[in-house]
């Protein structure tokens, strides 16, 4: 399954808002620096979908606030 995510980096709270079946929009505190960010969203969407962190995966947009993430 794929989703698509829009990254709100160095936000005050962390929080998912779920735009439709596909779509989300993702705050974390992290800064978007050497990947911590990333790793933010990464660790929040395994949360909220109650998977391993493992199992997720940023096929493109690593560098983007448009991310395209794969769940296994």
């Amino acid at each position: 399954m794929k989703i698509f995510i829009k990254a709100h980096p160095n936000a005050n709270k962390e929080r998912i808002e779920k735009i439709d079946e596909n779509h989300y929009c993702v705050w974390v505190k992290e800064l978007p620096v050497q990947g911590k960010a990333n790793q933010a969203i990464i660790d929040a969407l395994a949360e909220y979908f109650k998977v391993a962190p493992q199992k997720l995966k940023i096929v493109s947009g690593y560098t983007s606030r448009q991310k395209t993430i794969e769940i296994i």
